[in-house]
Parts: structure tokens; C-alpha cells; sequence
């Protein structure tokens, strides 16, 4: 490769490797492959499913494992954070991933879901706080894109308290649903973000 080729390809700053973080009643760590059955216990719930474009139903054992095997190796720069809640068994998850953008090539994606049985205690919340919070330490400049289904006012909400604009609207493919569904875009850049929102109401 040649000096001018190498000056043209642009440069992504890497965070840290997936690190242990504690919140005030969380603690989210890498995955294992022990995670599997937890996992799919989760994303067996059409209605967690169906909130995630990606997530196909039904969702059995082996689809976690085959996640698993490729994320929880630790060799991808992305996060990918199992979320416990004191027991160290798996109930959700939070992630970073790297994802050049219109926006630039320093755009992180973030992604989270939670097991049913965990929602409206404000878990989520103080999840997604607590890892952009440690993200942002190692990479002050980074800019965070997300989104929701238009249908899941309690995503879209978590990202307006952290700070997150609406940027634009589409329609993303949804597996567990199998149709086209309205998507709402969102974007948070450092100096928007609001952690303090990680405090349970």
C-alpha cells in the first residue's frame, strides 16, 4: 500500500476493550457464552423482539450462541455490555458499535434492550447513562447515533433525558415483526449529554 493511499484512508479512533461498569444498582460486564440461555429467555419475548430490527422470532438458544461466539471474543473494538442487576445473571444489554456515518467516521451506534420482567424501574435508563459516561472518557469526541420504532415512546424517551435530538425519520425492517416499520433517527454529541438523568425518579 502506498504512502498516498494510506494518508487517504481515514483514521477511527478506537475506545478502550469492553471494560466492567457500576452504576448505583447495576453492573454491566462483557458477555460469555454462559450468557446464552438468559439471553434467549429475553429475546424469545415478541415484546422485547419486537422493538429490535435485528432480533428474529423465534429466537432459540443457538441464535444467542451464535451471536455470542463472534461478541464475546473481546477481538471487535465494539462494546457489547451484558447488564445484571447484582447476581451477575444477564438481563439486557447495552452497545457501542462502530458505524461510519453521514455524520462522520468517529460515530458510534448505540444499541440496548431488557428483559421484560426489569422494565419501568428505571434500569435501562441508568445503564445507558453510566456506559456513555465511560465511553465518553475514552472518547471525548465521539458522536453517538441511535434511534427508536416510532412506536416505543419508552426508548425514544430514555434518549431525550440523556440528551439525544431527532434528526431524521424512515423505515427500518424489523424481524421479529416482518414488516417495514416507521423508525424515528437520533444523535448525541458530547456536549449534549446528560448523565445526570441516570437518577431513578
Amino acid at each position: 500500500m502506498n504512502a498516498a493511499l494510506l494518508q487517504a484512508t481515514p483514521s477511527v479512533v478506537l475506545p478502550a476493550p469492553c471494560p466492567v461498569i457500576t452504576s448505583e444498582r447495576l453492573m454491566l460486564r462483557p458477555h460469555r457464552l454462559e450468557d446464552a440461555t438468559a439471553i434467549a429467555e429475553s429475546l424469545s419475548d415478541f415484546k422485547v423482539a419486537r422493538m429490535l430490527a435485528r432480533v428474529p422470532q423465534p429466537y432459540h438458544r443457538q441464535d444467542a450462541l451464535d451471536w455470542l461466539v463472534s461478541h464475546a471474543s473481546g477481538a471487535l473494538p465494539d462494546w457489547m455490555l451484558a447488564i445484571t442487576a447484582g447476581d451477575d445473571r444477564h438481563i439486557g444489554m447495552v452497545s457501542l458499535e462502530s458505524r461510519p456515518t453521514r455524520f462522520g467516521s468517529n460515530t458510534w451506534r448505540l444499541g440496548y434492550w431488557l428483559n421484560r420482567n426489569h422494565w419501568d424501574r428505571g434500569y435501562m435508563t441508568e445503564a445507558v447513562a453510566a456506559t456513555l459516561e465511560q465511553f465518553f472518557r475514552y472518547l471525548p469526541d465521539a458522536t453517538i447515533s441511535s434511534g427508536a420504532f416510532a412506536d416505543n415512546l419508552a426508548s425514544l424517551n430514555i434518549q431525550k433525558k440523556l440528551g439525544f435530538r431527532i434528526v431524521d425519520a424512515n423505515q427500518v425492517f424489523s424481524l421479529a415483526r416482518n414488516r417495514m416499520v416507521p423508525h424515528v433517527e437520533t444523535l448525541l454529541v458530547p456536549e449534549d449529554f446528560r448523565p445526570t438523568a441516570a437518577i431513578r425518579p
